[in-house]
């Protein structure tokens, strides 16, 4: 019988592994193991318990801890549990049942939780241990937990497996076989086997008719074959078997806790037999140990993965990203090669995401990154930083080979995607540094990089940029103007300048756009082209889109008091602002404020926002239109147009883009685009509105095909509200209330 040392030991392994894994691993143990509740109550027992505590004679009688143990009564129970309070397990002799009558057994108690409830489970070391051989699966067992502790690799616990069960059992030759996702085995322990035999069933499927291994993965149960000459499981493997004397074998499936299978844990004989009732014993437990440890693996495999991967993507992630990019550039240092740095970003996401909502510019996202999967070659290194930023290392890559690569991946990147009936094209800029030339710190080359990538989308994006040393100019003048930005909007540096819309039909004043300036005071003033942008990367133009609203609502109650009635405002709105729940009731609020009817107010919003638009964005489109907001389509052409996303929508206002009108007078096409849209517009009952009209030419033109109402230079250009009162004075579209 086993001493108190060796229970000790089981205790002391116990506490170094989960709560969760102690019961599993219990479960299957060779030795009696039992819980209880406070109250001393059976909760559990393994099989060996069972049989040691006479369950089949008094399956009725055995239910508590005094009726197993007649010396231990409620106040020595009580008496226990409080020595066990101060001490992580307590040893003790205690009489126990045993159909021969009372006899005196060693037990080791301890406290194990699980979902939150307290246990107490005792370890009962007893005469069914007698044997060496149980001894020798209690050892393994201990072993090969604490190896999982202090984890060690998968391959040398499966190794200490099979090894120690050889040695328990010399007739038998142990082995176990990996399957993965994919449903093929790989070899992982079999170190009784020659090497051919491993190497000529590795990747192999499994099936209904693998072998008793692959079967046993196939069916989800063991598979016992006494005869692998005769049995049609082994039709297909069974001269590699009898080649070196293997007659039968018994494989058990290795399960994980969520049900799959993840392995097989095989016996195999020199001789036709089946099993014997200790070889069961002993594969019981194996099997759960390698269970245990296939599941350790697999938790580290995935703390690493998360560790290093970023979890949208499964791209490296920035710390990664440096360590493959130390390790490129002592290569670079090493071999005088080059090492190109990708920084990449994606044009327009903020708008996209904002658009179609971040479920699926997450799936774009996730898109874009297979796409640079499958561009690279495997010595690369592909990496998101976070938002829409991607790194990628080409190894061993100098500037004209990157140049190729980078043309091909933005092509790649530019076929249209297809999300919820959606489909984008999305388009990304590109700034690249290359090592040695430009430096060899990577935080400098990436630096340099993103520098590079800012210099592509300001020549358009779509395109990329080689790092060139006057470029770190931009980025500084880049880092001002953000930090200026952000102080014109608490500062009031910014201004909403008025555009007049005219109504060449009745001669009259149409209504006004108010648009957004910004007067640096060293500067002068900046062109809304250069903020407006740079405002929507910064998550501000909400904020800008609701200032205007507020200052035009302000000037049109002005206005009213010197005579001057203007009809309509005209106020651009970003796709930013659909998100902001609070989006309509500000808007009201404001109108309220300055007593102006709603139909005072008219949004403008783009094509891009109307497209892509979520069932929430639309249903406050429709609320809008409602309560009697006006909605204008804005440069409505040089995007996604359609006739069925303009029938869809509450519109009742086009704004033709100045960009057909430039043309109008030399150009057939833009004159007949215009035509087209002007046509549309009055077939829908809309009205349309051209924009960039400058000269008398081209409002003759638009007059003749038809538009009701202009604005432009031709009249007159964005002024200040003061300087255009003054010209609402003098005009002869002036209308008075």
């Amino acid at each position: 019988m086993i001493n108190l040392t060796d229970s000790a030991s089981v205790a002391n392994k116990l506490q170094q592994v989960p709560d969760d894994v102690q019961l599993g691993t219990m479960m299957h143990a060779p030795f009696a193991v039992a819980w209880f509740d406070t109250q001393g109550h059976l909760l559990d027992c393994n099989h060996a318990f069972h049989v040691k505590a006479n369950f089949d004679t008094t399956p009725s009688l055995v239910n508590s801890v005094h009726s197993i143990f007649p010396s231990i009564n409620t106040m020595r129970w009580s008496q226990l549990l409080q020595e066990l309070s101060e001490e992580p397990f307590i040893q003790s002799s205690e009489q126990i049942l045993t159909p021969s009558g009372p006899s005196t057994t060693e037990i080791t108690l301890r406290a194990i939780s699980q979902n939150k409830n307290q246990h107490y489970i005792a370890l009962f070391i007893g005469n069914i241990l007698n044997d060496s051989k149980y001894q020798g699966i209690q050892t393994l067992q201990h072993e090969v937990l604490e190896a999982v502790a202090v984890g060690k690799p998968l391959n040398i616990l499966m190794e200490t497996i099979c090894t120690r069960v050889e040695a328990l059992a010399p007739e038998v030759v142990c082995t176990v076989l990996l399957v993965d996702n994919e449903g093929k085995v790989h070899p992982c322990s079999a170190p009784s086997m020659p090497d051919f035999f491993s190497v000529a069933i590795d990747n192999e499927p499994i099936g209904p008719q693998a072998g008793s291994c692959g079967t046993a993965a196939w069916r989800g149960e063991a598979v016992e074959v006494t005869d692998i000459a005769n049995d049609p499981l082994w039709v297909n493997y069974k001269d590699l078997a009898l080649s070196i004397g293997l007659l039968a074998c018994w494989s058990n499936p290795i399960f994980t806790r969520d049900g799959r299978v993840v392995g097989t844990f095989a016996l195999y004989y020199r001789e036709k037999r089946g099993a014997s009732d200790f070889h069961r014993q002993m594969v019981e437990a194996c099997v759960h140990l390698c269970s245990l440890a296939i599941e350790h693996e697999e938790s580290e495999k995935q703390i690493y993965h998360l560790a290093f991967h970023d979890p949208l993507t499964g791209l490296a992630n920035r710390m990664l990203l440096r360590d493959r990019a130390m390790l490129a550039l002592q290569q670079v240092k090493q071999r005088n090669n080059s090492l190109t740095v990708l920084f990449m970003d994606l044009d327009r996401f903020k708008t996209i995401n904002d658009s179609l909502g971040h479920s699926l510019g997450d799936q774009l996202l996730k898109t874009v990154a297979d796409r640079l999967r499958q561009q690279m070659k495997p010595a690369d290194t592909i990496a998101r930083l976070g938002g829409d930023e991607f790194i990628i290392l080409l190894t061993e890559t100098n500037a004209s080979q990157a140049r190729v690569i980078v043309e091909r991946l933005l092509k790649n990147i530019t076929t249209p995607i297809v999300m919820s009936g959606v489909e984008i094209a999305a388009t990304a800029s590109v700034g690249l540094s290359v090592a040695p030339d430009d430096d060899l710190d990577f935080e400098n080359l990436l630096k340099n990089a993103d520098v590079a990538m800012y210099k592509a989308k300001a020549a358009g994006r779509n395109t990329y940029q080689f790092f060139q040393k006057h470029m770190n100019d931009l980025v500084v003048d880049r880092i001002t103007m953000e930090s200026a930005l952000r102080r014109a909007i608490s500062e009031r540096e910014l201004e909403v300048y008025y555009q007049p819309q005219i109504n060449i039909i009745s001669n009259e004043i149409y209504g006004l756009e108010a648009l957004v300036r910004w007067q640096h005071p060293e500067r002068g003033l900046i062109s809304p082209d250069t903020f407006i942008p740079l405002a929507e990367e910064m998550g501000l133009i909400s904020e800008i889109d609701q200032w205007v609203i507020e200052e035009g609502c302000r000037q049109c109650v002005e206005w009213r008091k010197q005579g001057i009635d203007i009809k309509h405002l005209s106020v651009n709105l970003s796709a930013a602002d659909f998100l902001n729940q609070n989006l309509l009731p500000t808007i009201l609020q404001t109108l309220a404020k300055y007593q102006l009817a709603t139909s005072c107010l008219t949004l403008e919003i783009t094509e891009g926002l109307m497209l892509n638009s979520v069932p929430d964005t639309v249903a406050l489109l429709d609320k809008m239109s409602e309560i009697g907001l006006g909605l204008a389509v804005d440069d409505f052409g040089t995007g996604y147009s359609s006739l069925s996303y303009i029938k869809q929508f509450p519109i009742n206002e086009l704004k033709v883009d100045q960009s057909f009108v430039k043309g109008i007078a030399d150009d057939e096409g833009d004159r007949a685009l215009a035509h087209a849209i002007i046509q549309m517009g009055a077939i829908l009952n809309l009205t349309v509105v051209a924009e960039g009209v400058e000269t008398a030419q081209q409002l003759e033109i638009i007059r003749n095909l038809g538009c009701p109402v202009v604005q432009g230079y031709h009249f007159c250009k964005p002024l200040p509200a003061e300087a255009l009162n003054e010209w609402l004075q003098q005009s002869k579209f002036i209308q008075r209330a």
